[in-house]
């Protein structure tokens, strides 16, 4: 039998009907331990930390759609950047891209530097990933697009160095922005694949959740020996929910960017917006990379309103339909301010280098009707 097409495998990767039951939904299994029949034999359980039947069937689901051979699945995106750093020693390196979630720079810039684990953050959209490395660097980070300027990296290139070092630098792609629907990683070379789970797998803003896929067996295995030891596991109900939101992901995924393609052009054409970011846009400067290493350009898209902070201020106080709250990839459109909001914990002057200005807004255009997104951007934008 041919492989499935992705919009088969999202609904039944990982799901088997229970076998006591016939249920055709995994059921939630809410147990701390497992009983043994004697010391050490046991039905491949046997403490709820290291593992659980519900769990298992959505790291099944995660590994399938992403290509991989092997998931975690975790408490939090943030615990995935974590496990990943306790891979390294003191006196190691990450290059990162500069764009990066806010969680993960806090991370990487107040915590594991005090443990002597430096980060170089680097524009990697015109410079080679050798610039920035040296001999110590042993992760290279990259999100693509980034979050919140929607740059793209080529993950290609990053990849291609990286295999002819020695040693050789694990490069991870946090895939959290364009999923598996649209982008991946691991045809373009990457180890690592990682996700919060709370985004667009779930799709729903009711869970908090995060994974890293793989595919090579002896790094699964150092990465669940620090799951297993520093805990950051997802409950029952939570693996439950992203099981869950995962059916629906391809449907939602192909509205997402119908939507959002549609906002974005209106933007652009706007008396009131300087600038739209979206890699779907021919203006957007890597549309050609984005072009070649994805499928499609996702939800999510930055723009830049005219004026000052009061100006993007009265926008955000105007939407109607549209939420103003953290977080993204919901079925619900939010908007959010990243220099007041998701991105406040990097420095001003730092942030405003990168280009997170106070005139900054990032939409996750969500799945409702495009004329109703439409007409609450324009209203907000009138009072702005």
């Amino acid at each position: 039998m041919e492989e499935q097409k992705f919009e088969t495998k999202v609904v039944h990767a990982g799901v088997h009907p229970d076998p006591t039951t016939g249920a055709i939904m995994t059921p939630i299994f809410a147990t701390s331990t497992y009983v043994q029949t004697s010391p050490g034999k046991h039905k491949g359980y046997d403490y709820a930390r290291l593992d659980n039947p519900t769990r298992t069937a959505l790291q099944e689901a995660l590994a399938a759609l992403e290509g991989g051979t092997y998931a975690l699945a975790l408490s939090s995106g943030v615990t995935g950047v974590d496990m990943m750093c306790h891979l390294l020693d003191s006196g190691d390196h990450i290059v990162s891209v500069d764009d990066v979630y806010g969680g993960t720079s806090r991370l990487f810039r107040t915590i594991w530097a005090r443990h002597g684990v430096s980060t170089t953050f680097a524009d990697l959209t015109n410079k080679p990933v050798s610039d920035f490395a040296t001999p110590k660097t042993k992760l290279i980070w990259v999100e693509t697009p980034t979050n919140p300027l929607l740059k793209i990296i080529d993950i290609k290139k990053v990849c291609d160095w990286a295999k002819k070092q020695n040693p050789r630098p694990l490069v991870v792609v946090d895939n959290t922005f364009a999923t598996p629907y649209f982008q991946n990683p691991f045809e373009l070379g990457a180890d690592v694949i990682l996700h919060s789970t709370t985004k667009y797998l779930n799709g729903h803003s009711d869970v908090i959740g995060g994974a890293l896929i793989v595919k090579d067996k002896e790094l699964r295995e150092r990465l669940f020996h620090i799951q297993k030891s520093m805990g950051g596991v997802p409950s029952p109900f939570d693996a439950f929910l992203v099981l869950r939101g995962i059916k629906t992901l391809a449907v939602r995924m192909k509205r997402h960017e119908e939507n959002a393609i549609e906002i974005a052009k209106f933007l652009e054409k706007h008396p009131k917006v300087e600038k739209v970011l979206y890699p779907g846009l021919e203006s957007h400067p890597q549309h050609a990379v984005a072009k070649q290493q994805m499928k499609g350009y996702g939800g999510m898209l930055t723009f830049f309103i005219k004026g000052n902070l009061d100006n993007a201020r009265k926008f955000l106080e105007s939407v109607k339909v549209f939420a103003l709250a953290e977080s993204l990839g919901g079925v619900e459109s939010l908007v959010d301010h990243p220099a007041i909001m998701t991105h406040a914990s990097i420095p001003k002057e730092i942030r405003e280098a990168r280009g997170v200005t106070d005139g900054l807004v990032r939409l996750s255009v969500g799945i409702e009707d495009i004329a109703d997104l439409i007409a609450d951007v324009d209203q907000a934008l009138v009072k702005a």
